[in-house]
């Protein structure tokens, strides 16, 4: 890592971008041994950086995309790279929110593997979820405490875990200290792994995913509110949501958190017609 020392040091990292710079090569090498790289796999990364993590997904990928929102990080990694002749990284500067894959020309079996800013994660988990060009499989460093509401089980549940959970199934693999970035955050973090990206789940419950969110955000409106109570709004009135749930054998006094995610569809199902 003595390539980046010199770095680290003159780089002033953007608090409003959330940047923590990934410093450990305990931990780069956890990450690069997860992901299953090989000659034939095109990589997206999110949020680059000073490039610690790309230059060791550019040993083992075929191609690295690596989409980058700063401007003076992503003018010097394309130069760093250049000089130092590694040929299968291919610089993106844009936010990654804003963007449109399909300019990113990424084949349909595409992973992501990124240290992405903690601020970013439920909007990029639901922008790569839900776009017309998903990944197959995520590889993302993010907050420990987000990690674990993310692989949530009933009756812990939450608007974020379903959400993940309907396209995806996650994994946490280790939990990373704050000395392992510069400057270390004021948290844990944790490496979650997102495999099998799909919308089968949906295919095969036989429900539209847009009514189904519009369903569970409802459901999670107020967290100390029963089901019946959140949905008295979407349905028009409380009685008719808890005829509605007691139809799906839902208890109406239940909460949300408590659902698992077929709970969900039935409801859905029901609601639609």
């Amino acid at each position: 890592m003595k390539s980046n020392t010199k770095t680290l040091l003159e780089i002033r990292p953007n608090k409003l971008l959330g940047q923590h710079f990934l410093r450990s090569r305990q931990v780069l090498q956890k990450i690069i041994a997860a992901a299953e790289l090989s000659q034939e796999k095109t990589v997206l990364e999110i949020g680059p950086g000073l490039g610690t993590l790309t230059r060791a997904l550019a040993k083992r990928a075929g191609l690295v995309v690596a989409v980058e929102k700063d401007q003076r990080l992503a003018e010097q990694l394309e130069k760093s790279l250049a000089s130092e002749l590694i040929a299968n990284v291919r610089v993106v500067r844009g936010d990654i929110l804003k963007i449109n894959f399909a300019d990113l020309k990424l084949p349909p079996d595409y992973s992501v593997v990124a240290n992405i800013p903690y601020y970013l994660t439920s909007r990029l988990l639901r922008t790569l979820l839900e776009s017309k060009h998903p990944p197959r499989e995520m590889i993302l460093t993010v907050q420990k405490e987000v990690a674990e509401r993310i692989v949530a089980k009933p009756p812990k549940m939450n608007l974020l875990a379903v959400s993940v959970q309907a396209f995806a199934k996650p994994k946490i693999l280790f939990t990373v200290p704050p000395s392992a970035f510069y400057p270390p955050p004021a948290v844990d973090s944790a490496l979650i792994k997102l495999s099998s990206v799909s919308e089968k789940f949906f295919t095969e419950e036989t429900v539209p995913p847009d009514r189904f969110f519009q369903i569970v955000r409802a459901g999670f409106q107020a967290r100390r509110k029963t089901l019946a109570n959140n949905l008295a709004r979407y349905l028009g009135n409380k009685k008719a949501a808890e005829a509605r749930l007691e139809e799906c054998g839902i208890d109406p006094r239940a909460r949300a958190e408590t659902l698992p995610l077929k709970a969900w569809t039935t409801l859905t199902r029901k609601l639609c017609k």
